[in-house]
Order: C-alpha cells, then sequence, then structure tokens
C-alpha cells in the first residue's frame, strides 16, 4: 500500500467477484476523501476463461489460476473473497495466516463451524474484514435504524421479514452445488435468510432463541453437463437429490424480549426479489421493500396522515448524497456494493472495525445454526453468542 493506492487482489471471477471489482473502481468517484485509488493487482479463478475475463473486461494486471498466488503477492494489500461456499473457509482462512485483510460474500461458510473457523482466525491475526450483509447500506435501511435506536418507534414489539425468490422456481434448472449440503450447507437458511436476520439484529438488537420448519418442495434436480455450472447452465442426465431446504419459516426471540418471524423462499412462483423487514413498536412502525430500495413507510404517532407515510430517501439519509441529488432519482444495488466497499477499505486505513465484521457473519450463521437444530427436533433453540467486533449494535459508521 502507498500513500495513494492500495492493492486489490481477488478470488473468483464470477458475478460477485465482478460486481466487488466496480465497486472498487467507484470508490474515488463517490468516496474521494479515503484518499486511496484501488490498484486492480490479480484476480484468480481456476477457468481460463474467467481468467481471461478479469483482466480484458475488469481491469486486473494479471489473473491466475491459484489464489494462493493471490494471497502471496506482497503488492495485494486487501482480498475480495467471492467463491462458492465450500471454499470459504479454506480460503479465508489462508488469507487471515497471510496477514491480508478481506472482504468475503455470506454466507461466511457452510455451517456455523466453517464461520467460527474463519472469526477466530481473523481474531488471532488482529485484521479487519467485511461480510457481504449489502442490504444495511440502503439508505433507508439507515433511516428506519435511526427511528428504531433513537426511540421514536417506542419499545418494540415485534419484527416481520419475508425473503421471497424465484431463481430455483424451475424444477428442470440443473443441480448445482447450492443445492449440495457438502458444498453449500443448508439452502435458504444460509442463502436469504442470514440477510434477513442480519437486518433485523442491525436495526433491534440480538436475536437469543429460535424454532423453525423447513421443506423441500422440488426434491430432485436433473444433474449438470460439463464446463461453467450455475443456475443458467444447460442441465442434462439423470436426475439428483435436492439436499437442502427451498423453504423456512422462523419464529425468534430477541435478547430484549421483542419477538419476530421471518420466513424465506427459493421457489416461489410470482416473487423475484422481494425481500421485507417491518419493525413494530408502541408509537410506531417502518416498513422497507427491497424491489423499493429508494422508500420507506413510516407511521409515527403524532404525525399530520394517520397511517403509513412514504419517506423517500434524500440527502441526509444514509450515504444517498454521494450518489444522488435528490429524493426520486433512485440508487441501485451496485451502489449498495459500493458502500460496502467503502466500509472496507476505510476499516482496513484506519485499523478500525467499519465494515460488517467476520463477527457478525457468525452470529447470523448462529441463528442458521440455531434454526437448523429446530428443524430437527421441532423444538426452540437458543443461540451461541458472539465475541468479537459485532457491529449490529453499535453506531452507524459515518465515513
Amino acid at each position: 500500500m502507498t500513500a495513494d493506492t492500495i492493492g486489490v487482489g481477488l478470488v473468483s471471477v464470477g458475478w460477485m467477484g465482478r460486481l466487488h471489482s466496480r465497486a472498487y473502481r467507484a470508490l474515488p468517484d463517490h468516496f474521494p476523501e479515503l484518499g486511496v485509488r484501488p490498484r486492480l493487482v490479480v484476480a484468480a479463478d481456476p477457468v481460463p476463461e474467467a481468467r481471461d475475463q478479469a483482466v480484458t473486461r475488469l481491469g486486473y494486471e494479471r489473473a491466475v489460476a491459484d489464489f494462493h498466488e493471490v494471497l502471496d503477492d506482497p503488492a495485494v494489500d486487501v482480498v475480495s473473497i467471492c467463491s462458492p461456499n465450500f471454499l470459504h473457509r479454506e480460503m479465508a482462512v489462508a488469507a487471515a495466516a497471510a496477514g491480508k485483510p478481506f472482504w468475503i460474500e455470506k454466507p461466511m461458510g457452510r455451517y456455523a463451524s466453517d464461520s467460527r473457523a474463519i472469526h477466530d482466525a481473523v481474531e488471532r491475526a488482529g485484521l479487519v474484514t467485511s461480510v457481504g450483509f449489502n442490504y444495511r447500506h440502503a439508505p433507508a435501511i439507515q433511516r428506519a435504524r435511526e427511528l428504531v435506536r433513537s426511540g421514536r418507534l417506542g419499545r418494540i414489539t415485534n419484527v416481520r421479514g419475508s425473503l421471497l425468490a424465484d431463481y430455483s422456481s424451475d424444477p428442470d434448472a440443473p443441480l448445482t452445488w447450492r443445492f449440495e449440503r457438502e458444498r453449500a450447507g443448508s439452502g435458504v437458511l444460509g442463502d436469504l435468510l442470514s440477510h434477513g436476520l442480519d437486518l433485523a439484529q442491525y436495526l433491534v438488537g440480538r436475536i437469543a432463541s429460535v424454532t423453525a420448519l423447513g421443506e423441500t418442495f422440488i426434491d430432485t434436480r436433473p444433474r449438470p453437463g460439463q464446463g461453467i455450472v450455475d443456475r443458467t447452465a444447460a442441465a442434462t442426465g439423470e436426475r439428483g437429490a435436492v439436499e437442502n431446504e427451498d423453504y423456512a419459516a422462523l419464529l425468534f426471540r430477541f435478547e430484549d424480549g421483542a419477538v419476530g418471524t421471518m420466513d424465506s423462499s427459493r421457489v416461489m412462483r410470482g416473487p423475484h426479489a422481494e425481500y421485507t423487514l417491518e419493525v413494530y413498536g408502541t408509537t410506531g412502525s417502518v416498513r422497507w421493500d427491497f424491489q423499493r430500495l429508494n422508500e420507506l413507510q413510516v407511521a409515527l404517532d403524532g404525525q399530520e396522515v394517520d397511517g403509513y407515510v412514504t419517506h423517500f430517501v434524500a440527502p441526509g439519509d444514509g450515504h444517498f448524497a454521494r450518489f444522488q441529488p435528490g429524493a426520486g432519482t433512485a440508487m441501485g444495488y451496485d451502489d449498495l456494493k459500493t458502500i460496502e466497499a467503502a466500509q472496507f477499505v476505510a476499516s482496513v486505513l484506519r485499523g478500525e472495525q467499519l465494515a460488517p465484521s467476520v463477527a457478525d457473519g457468525l452470529a447470523a450463521a448462529s441463528i442458521v445454526e440455531a434454526a437448523e437444530a429446530s428443524l430437527a427436533d421441532g423444538a426452540w433453540h437458543d443461540v451461541a453468542r458472539v465475541d468479537g467486533r459485532v457491529t449490529t449494535g453499535a453506531a452507524a459508521p459515518v465515513l
């Protein structure tokens, strides 16, 4: 790292790897006060076409097949880990051992045991990190958090969330790694519900206990052919078993006594990315839907209009002003990743955990672990407490 440059290494050049790369490139424009220009040094991917894309499309100086070459490069100051779930533990633990701060996508590991190993390796190394809980950074969520944490909603009584998607609704879509316990861990619990559970804790507080139910509605899928296998790949051959859940629903209790419900599906017909969160208190409530990213429904005692008022996010809400000049002009998903990149880079430059941490990743994984135990026996389970730099209860970072 120089006075004005920070070297970036990327592991896995898929959709999320491309998104991380664009987010780094956008930092000088949207967060000039960071004072550094990201240098895209090296990307790793075992697929030759992906390596070529890293150089010709994304602008990396070189591309390699082995991720260890990224970690060993002295010009790499920070690493983005965007690989499939089953590779996260090996790569993140190796990054920590190499002393490289990393930004990793969620779920952080296949199981809570993977996430604990990553968390413990980071704590031993004393690194700052970032986990891809990007929905936190929506300006509407920042405004909702201010209303909750300032007491404007009164005593919080209950939370409702729903994360409904259709990305696996085609029963003839291929049996990718996402449907295998060994390589994905859980299904929608880790893939989608971990986002909603992180948001609930970010707004309200720690979830202490949970009970759950789950179901696999499409129990077999055709085995894929050769080549790059993702959810859009052509499927051929015999059908294999789906080993994790298509749908899950949770009841949970917060540490302070509030209660919550949340469900998620990857096979819904109709919703594409209907991710909602509602927080209810004794003097008001807020509602947010990711599909209406730049709006927050607000009801407060004493407001002029009875019922919900639509608050269109505007300068003064989170980092909205860095992207748009006024309410009604929308931010997008990629912008949330740019904010995430800025928090990560700022954390590294200051040596202070500003971004969602591996402790936050472990906290979400611990709720999933308790929910999976409940799927097995139908009982309530306590959520393991996480020691470390959990940022859900901290003040929202100001860069």
